[in-house]
């Protein structure tokens, strides 16, 4: 089943009205559906895929050559009386090009960063490659797709030798809530509730919202995605973090675990992680952002809306932190059996865990509580989880999301997960966060609260929110 993607389809489509060949790169995380975009785009005409070897050691250039001439062989159906020059990427660019001349033809080139391993003319043969060959048929369409966003973006994206050259460039994100929903085949007599504690597992990544059962409860999904040794997602973020960042990946995952529980400054990560001050930390928390697995969120000046140097990072991907929350610690008793009848509300500390993966779900759809509040994008200043350092002459405080727009009007999100109805505690809570913001006086207010399985009545006749959101409706959109 392919589901959503309806925005990057849009795109790509239009691109066959073009009257020349086009370049595409796409990039995103592992299991993100890059493969499958393309492959749903491209089902209907001839197309040709190239994947290159994942990372292991001892890997060379001549390696990835060898696949990429047995892939050729395969779908071009030569025999091996064929001659195709193995040792060098221009040759076989060539006599991939020369099969593609005439007519509409797509081309696609899957872990390209895998693809280049070892080679550091791989992207200059490929360029000019394309310059002299591929663009010449005017119903090509050449896409350059990858996990290691960071490689992407450094060696194509920003590089001055492809400057001009890609017509369109695709960062692929996890799906929103509306079309999460449609893995549960729209089964009206399954809670929003039981589907978020899904949810604060998968998160929006279509591989994994692929291997639900539906007709299994959460906690059985669970069980099977997680609790086993056989289990599809026991050892995934070890495949994922060795197939990303190689040599460095016992290096990201120590930043991503220090990031479970909370949010944390550069410092803060610096001075626990033990990574040296410079460039390495810097070059670290980048590749992992570009990754889509941890997001920095930069403060502002309310009074002149001026970013502010000071940011957090937190995690942005919730299989990554139900992994190193769950998995990881309890590997040796998933191996032993010994987890696989586990209720995950005895899990430790599940209720702060699963606000978190809720947070997470409300920031990744943030545009649905714009919508919601009825406001138009253009009239956003600044929106993002917001944080004021305790001074002399200011108090700390942090609200999970504010927007500011250009109207002076602030909009202050409190985004509250609980397994019961929430009482009018707390108006009393979000009442303390404001006074403590420094808020200039030509700036109103409005608070409101995002919350999953309703509020009593209390809070409702307290009339104190300028609006009450039930997250869970966006899921029955």
């Amino acid at each position: 089943m392919f589901v959503g993607r309806e925005k990057e389809l849009t795109q790509l489509k239009l691109l066959l009205d073009s009257n020349h060949a086009n370049l595409v790169v796409i990039k995103g995380r592992r299991r993100v559906g890059k493969s499958r975009l393309i492959a749903e785009f491209a089902k209907s005409m001839r197309s040709y895929t190239f994947m290159g070897l994942s990372p292991r050691k001892g890997i060379t250039s001549q390696d990835q050559r060898d696949e990429f001439v047995r892939q050729f062989r395969e779908q071009f159906s030569l025999p091996f009386t064929t001659t195709l020059n193995k040792s060098d990427w221009g040759d076989l660019f060539t006599s991939l090009a020369k099969k593609c001349v005439r007519g509409r033809v797509i081309i696609l080139f899957d872990e390209i960063s895998w693809m280049a391993t070892q080679d550091a003319d791989f992207l200059g043969k490929l360029k000019i490659a394309w310059d002299m060959h591929f663009s010449k048929n005017s119903k090509l369409i050449l896409i350059l797709c990858g996990s290691v966003s960071i490689w992407i973006e450094k060696n194509i994206l920003s590089s001055t030798g492809y400057l001009g050259r890609p017509s369109l460039h695709i960062s692929l994100d996890e799906l929103p809530l509306t079309d999460c929903n449609k893995f549960w085949k729209n089964k009206d007599d399954i809670s929003s509730f039981e589907k978020l504690k899904i949810l604060a597992l998968t998160g929006g990544i279509p591989r994994y919202l692929e291997l639900l059962n539906y007709k299994l409860s959460a906690e059985a999904n669970i069980a099977n995605l997680c609790f086993n040794k056989n289990s599809p997602l026991f050892d995934e973020f070890k495949n994922i973090f060795s197939d990303i960042y190689g040599k460095k990946s016992e290096t990201y995952t120590q930043i991503v675990k220090y990031l479970v529980n909370s949010k944390a400054s550069r410092d803060d990560i610096m001075n626990e992680v033990g990574i040296l001050e410079g460039g390495d930390l810097s070059e670290c928390l980048y590749n992992l952002e570009t990754g889509g697995f941890i997001e920095r969120d930069f403060t502002w000046l309310i009074k002149n809306c001026k970013i502010s140097k000071l940011s957090h990072y937190r995690l942005r991907d919730n299989y990554t932190r139900f992994y190193l929350k769950y998995i990881y610690p309890n590997k040796a008793k998933i191996e032993k059996g010994q987890f696989e009848n586990i209720s995950i509300n005895n899990l430790p500390g599940w209720n702060t865990i699963l606000g978190l993966q809720f947070e997470n779900l409300v920031l990744n759809n943030r545009i649905k509580i714009l919508q919601s509040l009825s406001i138009p994008a253009e009239d956003v200043i600044c929106a993002s989880p917001y944080f004021q350092r305790k001074t002399s002459r200011q108090s700390g405080c942090q609200i999970d999301y504010m927007i500011q727009t250009k109207h002076d009007t602030i909009y202050i999100c409190e985004i509250k997960f609980s397994r019961q109805m929430i009482s009018k505690e707390i108006v009393t809570e979000i009442k303390e966060k404001i006074s403590k913001l420094n808020l200039p006086k030509f700036i109103s207010r409005r608070p409101i609260l995002i919350h999953v399985n309703g509020v009593k009545e209390e809070v409702l006749d307290s009339d104190y929110f300028s609006k009450i959101i039930d997250f869970s409706s966006f899921l029955d959109e």
